[in-house]
């Protein structure tokens, strides 16, 4: 089965890109600054690849070691979140906002390595709808001309799938279809990738069971983007589920969250958003990063991929209520 080559370290890849580049950060400053960064980078992450768990079996140490892989990431981004670092490189180069996506590859990384080889963590294009547009009815009866659309995730736990459509004879005819004809083979760029073999199309996509999607800090416009992504991703996959983790938050108290689709929002730093410029004065007080509510993050998490989730009318009513709660 053909792969899609994916780095689950965003933020290692996105400091690399920065330290390559043949035309940007090529000033002095910019040159130290990496190299600085790129010193603690290392010590983070190879502190965090060299501590394991939690697994998907819960253990009496889970609670330290989700502390722990806290702490490390308290201390690195207390030393990136300088004013110096956060003003050469701005909110438009990502440097910031990537270290909590490779925060929950590193949290999770070795409860989905239970599952095998095969499980799919990291930032991902996934699957979002699927549609038919052949060119002419005549090329429809040649293969299907699928599309599969595909929605860009911060970070997804979940699986890469390998489907094949072909274009068939109605059941009452002959299964001999006759001659192959050529097949237009353009496709979209922007979709999934498809291979054509005779009046077969295979496509390959990664559909997510759980999809979080990481922010500085939340306010109700990107609330409401989430929610919609999270009611498309629910249509198409009934069994996912939809966090949204956070530093800090910028939601009002006149916003109700029960009417928004996201099964839940994590706000890391438990306190309210400030522009980041006033971050930097003496009186500001920053939170740390409570370690209790990662350690909520990764239970609700587990606790998805290892429930069964067959359910369905007949185990509902065998209780009395037919949903899960």
């Amino acid at each position: 089965m053909p792969t899609t080559d994916r780095n689950p370290l965003v933020h290692g890849s996105n400091l690399e890109q920065k330290e390559n580049h043949r035309t940007k950060y090529r000033d002095v400053d910019s040159r130290k600054y990496l190299n600085e960064i790129r010193t603690e980078y290392n010590k983070w992450h190879l502190a965090n690849m060299n501590l394991i768990g939690p697994t998907s079996k819960p253990t009496e140490q889970d609670d330290a070691i989700i502390a722990e892989r806290v702490e490390l990431l308290s201390t690195y981004k207390d030393f990136l979140d300088q004013q110096h670092y956060a003003e050469k490189f701005d909110s438009r180069s990502n440097l910031h906002s990537s270290v909590l996506e490779e925060f929950l590859y590193y949290l999770f990384k070795d409860l989905t390595g239970d599952f095998g080889e095969n499980a799919l963590i990291g930032k991902s294009h996934t699957f979002k709808d699927i549609f038919f547009v052949p060119p002419k009815y005549s090329e429809m009866l040649k293969r299907p001309y699928a599309r599969i659309e595909k929605k860009d995730h911060d970070f997804v736990i979940g699986a890469t799938i390998q489907v094949s459509f072909e274009a068939a004879p109605p059941p009452e005819q002959d299964e001999n279809t006759g001659e192959i004809l050529p097949l237009l083979k353009e496709e979209p760029s922007t979709y999934s990738e498809v291979t054509v073999t005779g009046n077969t199309e295979t496509h390959i996509f990664d559909i997510p069971v759980v999809a979080i999607e990481c922010k500085t800090y939340l306010d109700k416009t990107m609330l409401e983007g989430s929610s919609r992504a999270a009611e498309d991703l629910k249509a198409r996959n009934p069994n996912s589920l939809y966090l949204v983790v956070m530093e800090w938050v910028k939601l009002t108290s006149d916003v109700n969250l029960r009417k928004y689709k996201v099964d839940q929002i994590y706000v890391l730093r438990q306190q309210k958003n400030t522009d980041r410029e006033f971050r930097y004065e003496l009186t500001y007080v920053k939170n740390p990063i409570n370690p209790i509510v990662v350690q909520h993050l990764f239970k609700k998490v587990r606790n998805h991929l290892i429930m069964d989730w067959t359910g369905g009318i007949e185990h509902g009513i065998q209780r009395g209520w037919l949903i899960d709660e």
